[in-house]
């Protein structure tokens, strides 16, 4: 997973003059989505979204910042109760990755980890088990070739594996490598380090799936690639879709998605089936054979037998909400250098507060009618937008998304009965991430 790569930020889509060679040639064999969804506008929540199958909101990872609890199931745990050996390797931001963190990769079902507590850059700082080791290298590359290690240690023991590699690129500051920078020197200045970050990220990519084929073992394996969340406000590129990062209309949400198992799909296929980051938890418990714990309610979708019959129809509703809650700081490069300075000398930092309370449940509980936000649904071709103001003023947009994917006209009053029909759906939605925010689900 890359982080704040936009839908138009890969040379397939044609919406910039990016290189994304491998990325494009992942897209053109393999399963390509050209509407696949973040489960958020921004990074951690989505990040939850793909290790639980749910709504972030139901965990209270709001915004950037926020930690997974505790008491979640990850499809780390989940694979590695199964027989899988697991791995987290780059951004992490569900937390701290200090040794006595309740949330580290480690406690979320990771045998093995090498992760940053937000993004990172080149020659990051990050931590291997909790202790802090000094990397040196292209940020992108740096997590690619710790992965691969990995990845060559279980194939040469036959062990199934599960590995969650997330680039710290192209998040702000850029800076790409020279040899990156170079490819767009024609280019205005202010986006070659962006453009570069990104290619930077498809040559990682484009190393990891040679080496599956390398290995004899790409045809059995997922490779499942995403962004994020939607475009850099800056310097990204959302398409032709409205607005970027930090909104859910369609820019903030859509990214690059594309999944490679040519054993299960062996041919290219371009679906415009709308899928997102909560359907990776049931979409490969299934191809492990596993299921889902029924009493625990998902909000993502196994999408096999979709993709296998070539259907762009989803068979349930997709809810969307950004709360008023704001972000965390999580200044990663400051923190990773304060824990290697201090074990170098012997010492160690405890994890920061924020995740040390991690479990905590909302005192009082929360209320739906107090939860204020921008929330949106989709269901089949509609959308509906329900915003929220502090004041609790709210308002609503309809947008039939099939004549138009842009979201330009409200058709709100042309069409009441479906606004109707949408609206108790989406209620219903909103008081069950309420009821598993309480903790009803633990």
């Amino acid at each position: 997973m890359a982080d704040d790569q936009g839908w138009g930020d890969v040379g397939y889509n044609h919406a910039a003059p990016i290189h994304t060679p491998n990325l494009d040639q992942a897209a053109a064999e393999g399963v390509r989505f050209t509407r696949f969804y973040a489960a958020a506008p921004v990074c951690s929540p989505t990040r939850c979204s793909v290790l639980t199958g749910r709504n972030p909101n139901r965990s209270a990872v709001y915004a950037w910042g926020w930690p997974i609890r505790p008491q979640e199931i990850t499809l780390a745990e989940r694979l590695q109760a199964a027989g899988y050996a697991t791995s987290h390797f780059g951004k992490w931001h569900l937390g701290s990755v200090r040794k006595d963190s309740p949330v580290s990769p480690g406690k979320c079902g990771f045998d093995d980890w090498i992760s940053a507590p937000n993004f990172y850059d080149n020659d990051p700082i990050m931590s291997d088990q909790g202790r802090a080791v000094q990397y040196h290298g292209e940020s992108s590359d740096v997590t690619a070739d710790l992965a691969i290690d990995w990845i060559r240690a279980q194939a040469k023991e036959e062990k199934p594996f599960f590995s969650v590699v997330w680039f710290g690129s192209p998040h702000s500051p850029h800076i790409a490598a020279d040899a990156d920078r170079e490819l767009y020197k024609d280019e205005p200045a202010k986006f070659r380090d962006y453009y570069g970050e990104v290619t930077g990220i498809d040559r990682a990519y484009g190393k990891i799936r040679s080496t599956l084929k390398e290995l004899g073992i790409s045809d059995n394996t997922i490779l499942w690639y995403c962004s994020d969340n939607g475009a850099d406000k800056a310097k990204g590129s959302a398409g032709p879709f409205r607005e970027k990062k930090g909104s859910i209309y369609e820019g903030g949400l859509l990214v690059p998605g594309i999944l490679d198992w040519p054993a299960r799909f062996p041919a290219p296929q371009t679906t415009s089936l709308r899928a997102t980051t909560c359907d990776i938890f049931p979409t490969v418990l299934a191809a492990a054979g596993l299921s889902p714990d029924k009493q625990r309610p998902l909000d993502g979708i196994n999408l096999l037998p979709l993709l296998t019959a070539k259907t762009d129809m989803r068979p349930q509703p997709i809810g969307f909400w950004q709360t008023a809650n704001g972000g965390k700081p999580v200044r990663s490069d400051a923190m990773m250098e304060e824990l290697l300075n201090q074990q170098a000398t012997g010492g160690d930092l405890p994890a920061d507060e924020v995740s040390l309370h991690a479990a905590d449940l909302p005192k009082p509980p929360v209320s739906i009618d107090t939860l204020a936000g921008h929330a949106s649904l989709t269901s089949g071709d509609w959308k509906l937008h329900r915003i929220e103001n502090k004041k609790g003023a709210v308002r609503f947009e309809l947008y039939d998304l099939a004549a138009d994917p842009y979201e330009k006209e409200n058709v709100l009053k042309q069409y009441p009965e479906i606004a109707e029909k949408l609206t108790k759906l989406q209620r219903d939605w909103r008081l069950s991430v309420v009821n598993s925010l309480n903790g009803a689900d633990y």
